[in-house]
């Protein structure tokens, strides 16, 4: 009987055996196909990283950094070996892993989460979209918040479906303070080794840290808003040898101008203080002036946005409008010269079908 046992045993524990290794050998074959396109992926994830970086310059919507990573061949092994009760998690992990390609967008400001969340819902196809922020607090919890988008641009228009490969981009969208939290949350939950008993004040910390950073959150959109309804600008203390309108007496005066558009990137105000430069424009109250002469309503109305435009896109589609041609051939618009037209025959074909 005992040898009958053992045999049984031995019988058995070769059919789990054989089970793994059915199990893993789809692992392993896509982990080796994996391996042999990461290459090009890291192609696709810098392409991404281009097309998100240009929109979001484009729409004038501000942020601290754009990153792109290619999921690595350990990581997306260790992805594709996890198994659920009874079966494997993928079944084809080469298109079921969704993140082979990532792009993680920093902003300052709540706000600027949603603006640039709408802006890529305009501008690709939305497979999946998660508010992880929302989702933990309908628990009843803080904790992980973050913007998770899955997009492609495989239905778009050929030449960006032609640069991304028609290839999936899992993009993040979150806060810095989100960032901050989740970051060091990663690093030392999975990167060190929490002793048990340490375990639940280690979590009610975290739980601490994440509901405070979602007031701070909360309080710089409030101190944004206030400046916002301030609306005034500082005079000028800036270089006087330098002609251009200061960029930070720019800032002020757009948000007194556009009071219900997002801030832009701080390089930005520079940037379109040199064009207005170009353009002869070289004090406040000749920019003031123009604008008077600018129909904000129709502009809007012409160019759709799909997403709130940040100041300095605000002020540059109001150049586009009042100069036209001339705006597109200044020195400081050649690197989008093509994006620009297109804006301006949005903004010129209700006058081409009145005439």
């Amino acid at each position: 009987m005992v040898g009958v046992s053992t045999s049984a045993e031995h019988a058995a524990e070769q059919s789990v055996q054989h089970a793994e290794d059915r199990r893993r050998d789809p692992v392993r074959r896509a982990v080796q196909a994996y391996a042999e396109r990461q290459p090009a992926l890291q192609e696709v994830t810098a392409r991404y990283v281009a097309l998100v970086t240009t929109l979001l310059d484009d729409a004038g919507i501000n942020y601290l950094t754009i990153t792109g990573r290619t999921k690595s061949v350990a990581s997306f092994a260790a992805k594709a070996a996890r198994a659920q009760p009874g079966s494997p998690a993928y079944d084809d992990p080469l298109s079921g892993i969704t993140d082979q390609v990532g792009v993680r967008v920093i902003c300052y400001l709540l706000s600027e989460v949603e603006a640039v969340a709408d802006l890529l819902a305009g501008e690709f196809t939305i497979l999946d979209d998660r508010d992880m922020g929302r989702e933990t607090a309908s628990q009843g919890r803080f904790g992980y918040a973050s913007r998770h988008i899955l997009l492609t641009a495989a239905h778009g228009a050929p030449a960006r479906r032609d640069e991304t490969g028609g290839l999936p981009a899992s993009v993040q969208v979150r806060t810095v303070l989100q960032h901050a939290w989740a970051e060091f949350e990663h690093d030392i939950r999975y990167k060190g080794t929490v002793p048990a008993e340490h375990a639940p004040d280690l979590d009610r910390r975290f739980t601490l840290a994440a509901g405070l950073l979602e007031l701070a959150d909360r309080e710089f959109s409030e101190i944004r808003a206030r400046i916002q309804v301030a609306g005034t600008h500082r005079g000028a203390d800036g270089d006087a040898s330098d002609p251009r309108i200061d960029p930070q007496d720019l800032a002020s005066f757009l948000t007194g101008q556009y009071a219900d558009a997002g801030w832009s990137r701080t390089d930005h105000y520079a940037w379109i203080s040199g064009l207005l430069l170009e353009l002869g424009i070289t004090s406040l109250d000749e920019l003031a002036g123009l604008l008077t002469s600018v129909d904000s309503s129709v502009i809007n109305a012409r160019l759709e946005y799909k997403y709130p435009p940040g100041a300095v896109r605000r002020l540059d589609d109001a150049l586009l409008a009042v100069f036209g041609h001339r705006y597109l051939d200044l020195h400081g618009n050649a690197h989008r010269r093509d994006l620009l037209a297109a804006r301006l025959e949005k903004l010129r074909t209700d006058d081409a079908d009145a005439g």
